[in-house]
């Protein structure tokens, strides 16, 4: 009987690691996707700046006329 008490003692212990490292992994995802949330507003920003200074040319043409180019 002893033996079952163990046993079980040790189950129930492992059972509130199981709780607690899924704890950690939701705390790290919620980490993770605020960080991604704010590369991606950093990036839609920059977009944004650099669609208000195109000049309208498309990239086949710029592509094209930067290898017409001699140095």
């Amino acid at each position: 009987m002893n033996t079952a008490k163990t046993l079980d003692g040790r189950l129930d212990d492992l059972v509130h690691e199981i709780k607690e490292i899924k704890k950690e992994l939701i705390r790290e995802k919620i980490t993770l996707a605020g960080v991604v949330r704010e590369r991606s507003a950093v990036w839609t920003t920059l977009g944004e700046k650099v669609s208000a200074q195109w000049d309208m040319v498309s990239a086949v043409d710029e592509i094209a006329s930067q290898r017409e180019k001699s140095w």
